[in-house]
């Protein structure tokens, strides 16, 4: 008798079907295999057949053979197992009468017959909905993550045996219930909040900006100033995240097996690799499968780079594709992926190896050479795909130990809400959601500027020698100083204020 069983295989971030034949019939015992299966799923074949020996089933001792359609997709993973197992039963007419037909199984199986959770579950739910399918099963350690995935049936099962009788009409599994994104969303409280940094008005500031527009941020200073404690804050003051974001983000990350407890992303990712980080850890990629690297993990968030120049220079390299297109194509032995990589560059960096030099109160050590040669770790191309470059003093011990009270997150989070809900009207129907994304096209409908405006980009232009990628990107922070302004137009102070956050090209 022949079975056939639906699962699905993880290409990326979709979902391909699977059909899972397989076909029980008389002759020398034996149980092969085809369609492309790597180990893992060769090593079902003990799993499988010890899983259903220890949930009370018989194993068929015939010649088996199971195919997976199409066989030019190579078939990865555990999470074909109960796939496999379900179809054996079915074949060998243990499941009389039980309705399969257009259900997908997932699961990895325990030698005992349990199921154990498998990764990338919510992108195969999306995919699978998308084409039709509407019950699933799946292990109940994945509940939390497929409870949000609603306008489908979907029954966590603990163990083989509960899926047999669930399946013979025997014992019911209970449909997950869906879960309100809201309500989970609400109860995460970050640690992080901008009243807790002292002093740093123009650093405060250019964070502020950067959140609103999208923009990438280069923050220089001696150690200690508090670079990483603002940028740890940056998730506190950026926009809630929608549903929609969050299923993105969380298809990423349930790819990767790094998902939290609550089943979904509910905060907007904060990535900070360390500077020893390899090209392929950064980008994305791996020996058998390719998994999305730390600037897809950084999707709808920020990647947050300490101590810059101590990065490979490749590895900075290969962040000038994503910066600009907000997504990146691995390329490896085992196939060509696209991941999302839209995300908001945040680094920091000494001005010098010993880090003292431009400060007010300490003393630079370092030789002119020496300089020159620790700021040449980090490329001029790079450095001018950061729109606001400032810089970070040490502030004073008075300062430090003030009794006043600086500004929260909360506040300076409603400004940066009101500049993106302005940001939104200007670009609804369209696929840009910030600034930064602004092309030419829509820098010449939205960022008219004044003739003293002008004047101002041109001596800027010619005096610092800029780019025309950074006279672009001045021109886009200019459109979100004047949106936090509550400005229609891009005023010459608004241009002279974006100007001054390129203190790299100043020094050039």
């Amino acid at each position: 008798m022949i079975a056939k069983i639906i699962c699905f295989a993880l290409h990326g971030l979709d979902g391909v079907p699977v059909e899972v034949e397989t076909d029980v019939s008389k002759g020398i015992p034996c149980y092969e295999m085809v369609g492309l299966p790597d180990t893992a799923v060769k090593e079902s074949k003990e799993r499988v057949r010890t899983a259903i020996k220890n949930g009370g089933m018989l194993f068929p001792v015939q010649k088996i053979t199971i195919n997976f359609a199409p066989a030019d997709i190579k078939k990865e993973g555990a999470a074909f197992d109960l796939a496999i197992a379900v179809s054996l039963l079915k074949a060998s007419e243990q499941l009389v009468g039980a309705d399969v037909k257009d259900i997908v199984f997932l699961g990895e199986l325990a030698l005992n017959g349990d199921l154990r959770p498998v990764n990338g579950l919510l992108p195969i739910l999306i995919s699978a909905k998308g084409q039709g399918y509407t019950k699933f099963i799946v292990p109940a350690e994945n509940a939390k993550e497929a409870r949000f995935m609603g306008g489908a049936e979907i029954y966590p099962a603990r163990s083989l045996a509960e899926v047999v009788r669930h399946l013979m009409g025997i014992e019911a599994i209970e449909p997950l219930q869906t879960a309100e994104f809201a309500v989970t969303r609400g109860q995460r409280q970050s640690s992080s909040d901008l009243k807790f940094v002292k002093g740093q008005p123009v650093a405060r500031r250019a964070l502020e900006i950067a959140v609103s527009g999208g923009h990438n941020l280069l923050m220089v200073g001696p150690p200690g100033t508090g670079k990483t404690l603002l940028a740890r804050c940056i998730p506190t003051v950026m926009p809630d995240l929608t549903f929609e974001e969050a299923l993105e983000i969380t298809k990423i990350h349930s790819v990767a097996g790094t998902l939290g407890e609550e089943g979904i992303i509910t905060e907007r990712p904060f990535r900070t690799p360390h500077h020893t980080a390899t090209t392929v850890s950064m980008c994305g990629g791996g020996n058998r499968v390719v998994h999305p690297g730390e600037i897809s993990l950084a999707h709808g968030g920020v990647l947050f780079l300490d101590e810059l120049p101590e990065y490979k220079r490749s590895t900075l390299e290969a962040l000038r594709q994503p910066l600009e297109d907000g997504k990146i194509t691995v390329s490896r032995a085992g196939g060509t992926f696209t991941y999302p990589s839209s995300f908001m560059l945040c680094a920091s960096m000494n001005p010098c190896p010993c880090g003292n030099y431009g400060s007010a109160n300490l003393t630079c050590t370092c030789t002119p050479s020496e300089i020159r040669r620790y700021r040449k770790k980090v490329s001029g191309p790079l450095l001018d795909r950061i729109d606001l470059q400032v810089e970070v003093d040490n502030i004073t011990y008075d300062e430090l130990t003030s009794s006043a009270t600086e500004e929260g997150s909360a506040a300076v989070k409603e400004r940066v809400d009101r500049a993106r809900a302005v940001q939104r009207e200007r670009f609804a129907g369209q696929s840009i959601v910030v600034n930064s994304e602004m092309g030419e096209r829509e820098m010449n409908a939205y960022c008219a500027l004044s003739a003293e405006g002008d004047n101002i980009l041109r001596g800027a232009f010619e005096k610092m020698h800029l780019s025309a990628r950074a006279r672009s990107r001045i021109i886009k922070v200019a459109r979100t100083i004047a949106d936090l302004d509550g400005s229609q137009y891009i005023l010459p102070k608004h241009v002279f204020e974006a100007v001054s956050y390129r203190i790299y090209d100043k020094m050039s």
